[in-house]
């Protein structure tokens, strides 16, 4: 099988959880390449994503790293075998990897747990608040590049697994765009909360000891918990995280903010005033 130009994140995951399978049995590389019966340097391959590997091979390295988590197994072969080209693939050369990264994320999520605390996330963004928010960046884009990036945001827009957002006033408040466009994103915030997949929750400003501010994060399902995902932003870019650990403090914290929200009736009522305000 030939190496890959560009690994997809998902491609990079994969790897990673056989290198950690390969770590948690004590195994180097050369031992886990001589009980496959192929060379070291494949291993490394398969580890960093830049190669592929088959069901038959991904079955018996996890069998070699004594791992007995059948449903863990199943989904990380899922992983292997799956060859879906998805709507994103023609933005491929168009955009940042980053990009399509995150569609490919989006696809494959069985829930999605986000918390904004500064714009409306880009899920729930109307056309013209996220043109707004993309105007924003430094150094500037071109036209051309800009509604590129506006039209693939906009395609990310089909919402089907379960989502709740626990969304700050901070957020609801800032205004990327003008009034209108502002006036605009709320009442579609507003609509959205009908969905019956859709949870959403606001942080209001007026809270003694709230010292989470900084935990914008959006924490992603997949097929099994092992596999769910963190995204959070950088400066570099998106940053996915996947450690066990992490992902655990991750859930703590999401929930501790989820405490201190409104509940999504009290929450809806919260943006109809900020609307009305506006």
């Amino acid at each position: 099988m030939g190496t890959r130009r560009e690994p997809t994140a998902r491609q990079k995951r994969l790897g990673a959880e056989l290198r950690r399978l390969r770590d948690a049995a004590g195994l180097s590389a050369r031992e886990a390449a001589a009980l496959l019966g192929v060379n070291s340097v494949q291993i490394s391959q398969i580890e960093s994503g830049i190669a592929g590997v088959s069901e038959e091979r991904l079955r018996r390295l996890a069998s070699h790293y004594v791992c007995t988590d059948g449903e863990f197994i199943n989904a990380l072969v899922a992983m292997a075998t799956d060859r879906t080209r998805g709507w994103w693939e023609e933005y491929r050369w168009q955009l940042p990897t980053s990009f399509l990264d995150l569609a490919e994320l989006d696809h494959y999520a069985t829930f999605r747990n986000e918390v904004s605390i500064l714009y409306v996330p880009g899920l729930l963004q109307t056309e013209d608040y996220a043109r707004a928010v993309f105007s924003a960046r430094v150094p500037e884009l071109t036209c051309a590049e800009l509604e590129l990036r506006v039209r693939h945001r906009m395609a990310r827009q089909h919402i089907t697994i379960p989502y709740e957002l626990l969304i700050h006033e901070a957020a609801l408040r800032i205004r990327p765009g003008d009034r209108v466009t502002s006036q605009a994103q709320l009442a579609s915030l507003l609509e959205l909360t009908k969905a019956d997949n859709i949870t959403l929750r606001v942080i209001p400003f007026d809270l003694d000891r709230f010292g989470l501010a900084a935990g914008a994060m959006a924490y992603v399902g997949g097929p099994v918990p092992k596999l769910d995902t963190v995204l959070r932003d950088a400066p570099q870019g998106s940053a996915f995280i996947d450690a066990e650990a992490q992902l655990g403090a991750f859930r703590t914290r999401f929930r501790k903010m989820e405490a201190v929200s409104l509940e999504p009736a009290p929450s809806r009522d919260f943006i109809h005033r900020l609307a009305a305000e506006l």
